[in-house]
């Protein structure tokens, strides 16, 4: 267990004024705080609340099969997809994990992945709302929506709605659902009976769904605004944005989207054995490996540093261990065609100078410092934007516009996802439910509730030296070499279920009570009440209390302060 107090460690005691008591006016309180990780998820998961359940699980008198489904359903509140998440998520909960000042980020996303996928072998399914106080579900309700789009943004949304208990129609231009978590993401990083799962368990709650129909072209925007009481757009980006060099008209370049669609639908571009990758960002990545799979020598273009690629870093080196040529500090300046085809790319060497509106040091042409790359195909995967042919009153310099709440100017017409700008599918996932949200408030009358803002508790107030050292437990994954003898096939491994609970018992608990008792035994004064009920609120005789701070000081999780 990662939750001990190691022997070593010693209480912060003050010391005794000369009367034998150290009285001070301050007193402890309880002040919750909010985890980093919590704080840096888009969706505002209850990271800590999942992780202590399944690593509390036996001091709660819950089997660890019971710790699971209730961590799942938390986990599934907001986000219907952890299975998918747990793949796809860059996870920047990770990143301000207080645990990476001690010995390492606590692996949350493989924890969702765990839970995601063990939900699925268990054939759990995904749950309508409850009235507050009540096992009676929400609804049913009369009003009809229409969501447009079956990506991320618009599974959360249809998903949220249908648990309140609305009728929900999903329509999706391509054959099947999934937008660009099926057409974007290779099935390498994203098994597609992961995704079909995931999404199959939300159509379970009523979601109708219409493929190979798209709004704006098949039926008129017009018609559906007319039909439905209320219309979410979550359409996507799936236009790829040209070089804008000389050349670039040749029939064998390919924008990243775009080749991706095609290799996810199984009708693959013919590359031919060289191709130049020009880009960044997780489109370049998942193109360059895509054509390795494929049997291309893959040469990645970026007119930046390595340091300053906006890609997942897990995905860029795997992309480096399975031979991906990486060529730094360049950029295309003219494409060399011959037939109407590509046959080489000119490159301009670059340095970096000032920083640009991103923070990132903006690249400069160094003059004089060209070089050729020879190339039988070249994907351009520089950016991507939505296409608003057919719905084009949402559209405003080429993204639609929104409130909060995905409220646009266009009445009953909300939005989310890519159709804003850019981002992780997970920030889809919220804005497709926080959209939900405001539609069933305008239908029932109701006003916006307001979470508290809580303080975030950063290391500094985490007592890291009370948690014993553990490790990460990082799942087990195929060698470059090995992985690339059956490309297609997902190479990084689940956590097993004592994998999962060891690494979720790394959780320090960070500004929450875990009932560890040190306020409780360092009390000279028996001034704190233990609970006789585990889980139950520690609480304060204050009466009782001198001020002395130890248990401020002896708390490992930040939890008490003092006024």
């Amino acid at each position: 267990m990662a939750l001990l107090k190691k022997d070593k460690v010693k209480p912060v005691i003050r010391s005794s004024s000369k009367s034998g008591v150290e009285t001070s006016p301050l007193r402890p309180y309880l002040l919750p705080k909010l985890a980093p990780c919590m704080d840096a998820c888009p969706q505002g998961t209850e990271i800590r609340r999942v992780l202590m359940i399944i690593a509390q699980a036996s001091k709660y008198e819950r089997s660890q099969q019971e710790a699971f489904a209730e961590a799942w359903r938390i986990l599934t509140e907001k986000n219907p997809l952890p299975a998918v998440c747990g793949r796809v998520c860059p996870h920047p909960c990770e990143d301000a994990c207080n645990r990476k000042d001690k010995d390492g980020a606590l692996g949350i996303n493989s924890v969702e992945r765990f839970l995601g996928d063990w939900a699925l072998a268990q054939g759990l399914d995904l749950s309508k709302k409850t009235l507050p106080g009540s096992s009676e579900t929400t609804g049913p309700y009369s009003e009809k929506i229409a969501v447009v789009g079956s990506g991320p943004a618009g599974l959360s949304c249809a998903y949220q709605l249908a648990r309140f208990g609305y009728p929900v129609t999903m329509f999706e231009a391509f054959p099947k659902a999934g937008g660009m978590l099926r057409y974007g993401i290779p099935s390498y990083r994203l098994p597609r009976q992961i995704l079909d799962a995931e999404i199959d368990r939300i159509l379970r709650l009523g979601v109708e769904l219409r493929t190979g129909c798209a709004v704006g072209k098949d039926i008129s925007f017009d018609q559906v605004r007319a039909e439905y009481d209320a219309v979410f757009v979550g359409i996507g980006a799936h236009q790829g944005v040209r070089l804008g060099c000389p050349g670039e008209n040749a029939s064998n370049i390919y924008s990243g989207v775009e080749f991706l669609r095609l290799a996810n639908s199984g009708n693959p571009a013919n590359l031919g054995s060289r191709v130049v990758v020009i880009g960044g960002g997780d489109t370049a990545i998942d193109a360059a490996r895509v054509a390795l799979r494929m049997g291309a020598k893959a040469t990645l273009l970026y007119r930046r540093t390595r340091n300053e690629m906006p890609a997942i870093e897990e995905e860029i080196v795997g992309a480096e261990e399975e031979g991906v040529e990486f060529r730094f500090l360049a950029a295309p300046i003219e494409v060399i065609t011959d037939g109407g085809r590509v046959v080489a790319v000119r490159c301009q060497e670059m340095e970096l100078g000032e920083p640009d509106e991103s923070g990132r040091r903006r690249p400069v042409p160094i003059t004089g410092k060209e070089f050729v790359l020879e190339a039988e195909s070249l994907i351009a995967a520089v950016s991507q934007h939505p296409d608003f042919r057919g719905l084009e009153t949402l559209a405003e310099g080429g993204w639609a516009k929104a409130d909060g709440n995905g409220t646009t100017g266009v009445e009953k017409v909300y939005t989310g996802g890519d159709a804003l700008s850019l981002g992780l599918a997970t920030i889809a996932i919220y804005q497709g439910r926080r959209a939900a949200e405001a539609i069933h408030r305008r239908f029932r009358g109701l006003e916006s509730e307001t979470e508290p803002e809580l303080p975030i508790v950063k290391s500094d107030r985490v007592m890291l030296q009370w948690y014993q050292e553990a490790l990460r437990h990082q799942a087990a994954k195929l060698a470059a070499g090995e992985r690339l003898g059956n490309p297609w096939e997902e190479f990084t491994a689940t956590l097993s279920e004592s994998e999962a609970i060891a690494e979720a018992q790394r959780c320090m608990s960070c500004g929450s009570c875990f009932d560890c008792g040190n306020c409780w035994s360092y009390c000279q004064d028996q001034a704190v009440i233990k609970p006789a009920t585990p889980g139950e609120p520690y609480r304060f005789k204050l009466e009782f209390c001198n001020g002395c701070n130890k248990c401020k000081e002896n708390c490992p999780c930040g939890l008490i302060e003092m006024r």
